[in-house]
């Protein structure tokens, strides 16, 4: 779906946006979708100088765009102030241009503003989880304006879903999405 599509089927008054890099963009996009109040977690790059990147052209680095996941949510439903703990719970924000064994600037941490409100909301967060001494290493997620946002190709999107058994997915992801699930019940679609 691309970035024109996403915000055509919004109803602006009853939805917001928010994007976050976290490393890959499967776990991060597999988690907020299972999100009640969250309309869809879409895969994409951002942030990045390239007029149309691609998977291979972001994964060379030479980009400058992350992986990232857009969420569609109803902030009557969620908060943006949910969604950012459940962002800081699924990576590790203290790694710089890194998440376990994928490195790259691609899989730096970002909170990608689509206002001045979210980036006060991310930095307040920021600090306090900083205050608060819950990560042994100073936090470096990033926090700026979202800029050059592409979704990602088509095959990216569910790829969790279609691809369960997947040597990254059942390694590294699925222990994610169940300590997610448990974390998080309050918050879980009643599918999800």
């Amino acid at each position: 779906m691309s970035d024109s599509t996403l915000s055509a089927t919004s109803t602006p008054s009853t939805t917001e946006e928010a994007t976050f890099g976290g490393g890959c963009f499967w776990c991060l996009e597999a988690a907020f979708n299972r999100l009640e109040g969250v309309l869809l977690a879409e895969s994409g790059y951002s942030n990045g100088d390239h007029p149309k990147p691609t998977y291979e052209a972001v994964c060379s680095g030479q980009t400058g765009h992350a992986e990232v996941v857009r969420v569609r949510f109803d902030p009557a439903r969620i908060t943006y102030q949910q969604l950012l703990e459940v962002f800081f719970f699924l990576h590790d924000p203290t790694t710089l241009n890194r998440q376990g064994n994928d490195v790259g600037t691609q899989y730096r941490s970002g909170i990608y503003t689509h206002s001045a409100e979210q980036a006060g909301q991310a930095r307040a967060l920021i600090e306090q989880l900083s205050i608060s001494g819950v990560y042994g290493s100073p936090i470096v997620t990033e926090v700026e304006p979202v800029r050059n946002y592409h979704a990602a190709e088509d095959y990216h999107q569910g790829y969790v879903a279609q691809h369960p058994f997947q040597g990254y997915c059942a390694v590294v992801v699925a222990p994610k999405l169940d300590k997610f699930r448990r974390t998080f019940t309050e918050l879980l679609k009643h599918d999800g």
